[in-house]
């Protein structure tokens, strides 16, 4: 995600620096235009705005936190925008440490994947100040086709635990009226035709239904992420007392996802796990072996 992000923001004629831990995709920007940096702290003291795009919540207390981290090399009147999914607390955190630095803080995790990080069409939901989202506004139109501010500091990590639950709980249902056509003799094409006409109709429909008509499930968006992201989701419920049963039922597919190997599958490739349980290997052996999916 974050290399197209930069590349774009080179192509717009930003200037930008760059950091990675693999080299390769800093040579790569470099060669469109970037600028390396030798460490995250090195870009940190260099930039009047800088932004992360990592993993997990521990990777971003590892690079963002602490007597080393980014938020302590920035200059005081800088910006910081995490553009990751991280747990709410976290980003309240790193909000918290950022202030007492001076520098304005924005939670801005997105949806749309790797292909909307390319083409500039993700969805950016932003928590922080109002006055600090303003600032970013020339970044966020490269980068995305909508930039909402949800709210104060860890509010966009919120929004975006909703949407992880609306799209797996989505593709999931998905995958099992799919799977139920099937065993029913019903052609599949004509189940997700029939269906984006009426009250079903769905960006899981519209968007990956085509994909796994065809079984292709290179990611766009991997299984073992969504697994994470549904894992942030449930320990929010926790903390502000929201019941989520329908969340934890997919996380367990997605968990699914990942221990038969098939964490690198895009999220919907569920449906395999959908066809295992309801007696056809034949499918999921094609999705594997045939159909275009990771292997």
């Amino acid at each position: 995600m974050g290399k197209p992000m930069a590349r774009r923001l080179v192509e717009a004629g930003f200037e930008v620096v760059v950091h990675n831990r693999s080299q390769a995709a800093v040579e790569e920007l470099v060669e469109l235009g970037a600028t390396a940096a030798t460490s995250a702290t090195d870009l940190a003291s260099r930039c009047d705005v800088v932004i992360t795009m990592l993993p997990d919540t521990p990777d971003v207390e590892q690079v963002v936190l602490g007597g080393g981290g980014v938020l302590a090399a920035m200059r005081a009147g800088a910006l910081f925008v995490d553009m990751s999914t991280i747990a709410a607390g976290t980003a309240v955190r790193v909000h918290a440490n950022a202030a007492e630095r001076g520098v304005d803080a924005l939670d801005a995790p997105v949806s749309g994947g790797e292909v909307g990080a390319v083409e500039g069409t993700l969805s950016i939901m932003c928590g922080g100040d109002e006055s600090a989202f303003a600032r970013a506004g020339a970044i966020f139109e490269c980068l995305g086709s909508r930039a909402t501010h949800v709210g104060g500091p860890g509010a966009g990590q919120i929004v975006k635990a909703c949407n992880q639950i609306m799209v797996g709980i989505s593709l999931q249902a998905m995958a099992e009226a799919l799977v139920l056509g099937a065993k029913a003799g019903v052609d599949q094409a004509v189940i997700v035709e029939a269906l984006l006409g009426g009250a079903a109709r769905c960006w899981a429909l519209e968007v990956r239904g085509p994909s796994v008509l065809r079984r292709d499930f290179r990611p766009g968006f991997r299984c073992e992420l969504h697994h994470k992201d549904l894992g942030l989701a449930l320990a929010a419920g926790g903390e502000f007392g929201a019941t989520l049963p329908l969340t934890a039922s997919v996380r367990e597919t997605f968990g699914a996802m990942k221990a038969t190997g098939r964490g690198d599958f895009d999220h919907s490739g569920v449906i395999t796990i959908i066809e295992d349980l309801s007696g056809e290997p034949s499918l999921v052996e094609e999705a594997v072996s045939g159909g275009g999916g990771p292997r």
